[in-house]
């Protein structure tokens, strides 16, 4: 561990909270200080694989390690906000996991405080720092791709049912933050179909359209009622498509030269010329995601800069998610979508 580390806690060592401490423990910019759950048995299974890291079981006592100088938040939803505040008041940098907060009011609030303190306020939207990603938002800036047509995804799997929130807030979040990143201008309308199979449980499949004012039509599809993993994404330019497999070990995208031009005849009917060409699958970045995104939250905070998932990029997601429920409640109808700050 080098002096200059990052001194991190994690708080939550269920789902995402082994994958996440595993990466601190191996970064060179951050030290793993502490884990806390409330739950003993997961300690205790966290204590075996980081047997000289601090256990905590209860929160306030990892507030009070004047040796932990940064929190990572991979708890439940609905505990997010009142951990944040915590960290935040306790003048504590924070990497909270997805999605950001249960409202937008909720968002809003971390995000003053950590204005107010002049604290890093950064979000675990893990899809933006993988190679994969990163290399579809240089094609795309590149114009390798062309004007962009559409964004269609399936994100399905058998659960994670989750208690205190539905599976747009799960699963879709994911595709919104990809496209926030992406695409640089901001969607004006949402609309969203959602269904709930069994009583008392959150809505397990939905399907997401967003509308752009320069015609790019975003689909998203989402469900935890598939008998199979699906991580699949087809994004279609004037110039070239591509396919994006998050689940094949290579070749996860493949860059299609294939188009339709469009003109008139004499008579003014129009006539599609389809282009067949090339496949090709560029070689990416293999750095784990998390390891890249655990180093960025430790350079943000020593440079004082701000982070590439901000506060205010979340806040849009919830914003989005929020109006994605309302839509869905409300016959599917589309819902305006105010400007990404």
């Amino acid at each position: 561990m080098s002096d200059a580390s990052l001194k991190v806690g994690l708080v939550g060592f269920g789902y995402w909270g082994p994958n996440m401490a595993r990466n601190l423990h191996v970064s060179t910019k951050c030290h793993l200080a502490g884990i806390c759950d409330s739950d003993p048995d997961k300690l205790k299974k966290a204590a075996r694989f980081f047997p000289n890291v601090p256990m905590y079981e209860n929160y306030d006592d990892m507030l009070k390690d004047k040796n932990v100088e940064a929190i990572v938040i991979t708890t439940p939803l609905a505990s997010h906000f009142e951990l944040a505040s915590a960290a935040l008041k306790s003048g504590r940098h924070i990497l909270v996991t997805k999605p950001f907060t249960q409202t937008s009011d909720q968002a809003q609030q971390l995000i003053e405080l950590a204005k107010k303190r002049n604290l890093t306020l950064m979000l675990d939207h893990t899809f933006i720092y993988t190679g994969a990603v990163k290399k579809l938002k240089s094609l795309i800036d590149e114009d390798e791709l062309g004007k962009i047509h559409y964004y269609d995804s399936k994100r399905i799997n058998l659960g994670l049912f989750q208690q205190d929130t539905n599976v747009m807030w799960d699963l879709a979040i994911h595709d919104f933050a990809i496209l926030q990143y992406l695409i640089k201008e901001s969607p004006v309308g949402i609309c969203a179909v959602s269904s709930n199979h069994f009583h008392g449980a959150n809505d397990n499949m939905a399907v997401i359209t967003l509308f752009y004012d320069s015609g790019i039509f975003a689909h998203v599809n989402v469900n935890w009622l598939s008998p199979v993993k699906i991580r699949h994404t087809l994004i279609g330019g004037q110039k070239k498509m591509v396919v994006y497999n998050d689940l094949e070990s290579s070749e996860k995208l493949k860059i299609y030269n294939h188009g339709v031009d469009v003109s008139r005849n004499l008579n003014k009917d129009l006539i599609f010329d389809y282009r067949i060409g090339d496949m090709c699958s560029p070689q990416l970045d293999s750095m784990e995601a998390i390891l890249a995104e655990v180093d960025h939250f430790s350079d943000c905070v020593s440079n004082n800069t701000a982070p590439q998932t901000t506060g205010e990029s979340g806040l849009t997601l919830i914003r989005w998610l929020e109006a994605a429920d309302k839509s869905s409640k409300n016959g599917s109808v589309i819902l305006p979508l105010a400007k990404q700050e």
